[in-house]
């Protein structure tokens, strides 16, 4: 069930007997020269809503601009700055909280968002006001991933390559992936680190076209199949986390 496309009494008839809902967060950044900047919330919108469809929880509109100032070399890479995000998707949340949603799953495709939706649902969870958990795609079905391609990357590589050739295709510039992986870095470099110290912060600082892996084996079939498996690991967690007792979800108390 999409939350914009209902009505108020037909949300109210849900609000009555469900306490879930899944949250898509993405980000507009670039993706290398042959992915369109949406990449990320047009994975997590579409990953959200094929839960909703099979599960019949609720998705929430998708939050299309992250944490990404790693990626602002780039063109047209749109971010916001990481306390204001936090605050926006813990205000989001209470927002939900108020028509009567106590746990949500933060359907997340952009590695930049993760430590900042962890610290979102940190805070719900000490607070006792809600129960909200991130959830990357990828990380839900690593073997599959690893199965899939040669030369994984975590950015602009051929695991979004083919998330987006199956979801978007008309959006690939397939002709580009010759020169995404000349311009691109493989993965993982060793030119990150120095004596156990990260020594990056930008992403133009490893790859100067943005991409990490090689997407010349990526492919719409491939897509499918990670967006198939990826959606069951999502309709999966929300049974999951339904079936709790909201009481064995919050913060614990003192010993």
């Amino acid at each position: 069930m999409e939350l914009a496309a209902q009505t108020w009494p037909d949300l109210g008839s849900y609000f009555e007997t469900e306490s879930l809902a899944l949250v898509p967060v993405g980000s507009t950044e670039q993706h290398g020269p042959h992915l369109p900047e949406g990449t990320d919330h047009i994975i997590a919108e579409s990953l959200a809503r094929a839960a909703a469809t099979q599960s019949g929880f609720l998705c929430t509109p998708t939050v299309n601009v992250g944490v990404s100032p790693h990626h602002r070399q780039f063109h047209g890479t749109m971010w916001v700055d990481a306390p204001v995000f936090r605050d926006y998707m813990e205000s989001l949340v209470s927002n939900l909280t108020y028509h009567g949603i106590d746990r949500v799953v933060f359907v997340n495709a952009h590695g930049g968002n993760v430590p900042h939706l962890r610290e979102v649902g940190r805070r719900l969870h000490d607070s006792g006001e809600a129960y909200a958990i991130e959830w990357m795609w990828d990380e839900s079905i690593p073997t599959l991933v690893s199965e899939l391609f040669e030369q994984n990357g975590p950015h602009g590589g051929p695991k979004e390559t083919a998330m987006i050739q199956h979801l978007a295709g008309e959006l690939v510039r397939e002709d580009r992936f010759e020169e995404a992986y000349e311009g691109g870095t493989r993965f993982p470099s060793d030119d990150t680190h120095q004596n156990g110290a990260r020594t990056f912060y930008d992403c133009v600082d490893n790859s100067e076209n943005g991409v990490f892996g090689d997407q010349r084996d990526a492919t719409a079939e491939k897509g499918e199949q990670l967006f198939e498996a990826a959606s069951e690991q999502l309709c999966e967690l929300c049974r999951w986390l339904n079936e709790q007792r909201f009481e064995d979800l919050v913060a614990k108390p003192h010993v």
